[in-house]
């Protein structure tokens, strides 16, 4: 046995007069820059020891589905696109959150609904076709929670920063 591991050890260990290679550091770039990127993710069960909302740019894993319904949300608005339901007591209404399926980015949706099936851990994002929630079925996502900066709002601190630069 310890011939073996000798044998073993002398055929990778690189001879004496084989020239080492190296190769000089390479940094690797992409034109494409994301705003918001998901780092890591929270322990299983988090839910369950959760005592208080969702912290801002925390991600947490969550699962997702789609529902269909006409009508109000939880505030009082019309459905529309941009709407998840959520339980209350980890996202709170009226918040923004970004969703992510696996590696692909859903977009940032707007915490206006709650239901009586989505408790804990859930998302359910609202959609037009019945079609399409059913074929989304459950999934398994991650969600951010994030600030949101109004338009009104953000045009004037850009106007304000470009009369600053003058």
């Amino acid at each position: 046995m310890a011939s073996l591991a000798a044998c073993g050890m002398a055929a990778c260990s690189p001879s004496r007069d084989a020239p080492l290679v190296r190769y000089p550091p390479v940094v690797v770039m992409g034109a494409y820059r994301a705003g918001a990127v998901v780092v890591r993710g929270a322990a299983r069960g988090w839910w369950k020891l959760a005592a208080k909302p969702a912290r801002y740019g925390e991600p947490l894993p969550v699962g997702m589905t789609m529902y269909c319904l006409k009508g109000a949300t939880r505030r009082g608005r019309s459905v529309r696109a941009g709407i998840v339901a959520a339980d209350p007591k980890f996202f709170p209404l009226a918040r923004y959150v970004d969703l992510y399926l696996g590696q692909r980015y859903l977009g940032q949706f707007l915490v206006d609904d709650t239901g009586e099936r989505v408790k804990g851990p859930r998302i359910d994002i609202w959609t037009s076709s019945c079609a399409d929630a059913r074929r989304f079925g459950i999934q398994r996502g991650t969600v951010v929670r994030v600030h949101k900066t109004p338009a009104a709002t953000l045009a004037v601190e850009q106007a304000g920063s470009a009369r600053a630069d003058k």
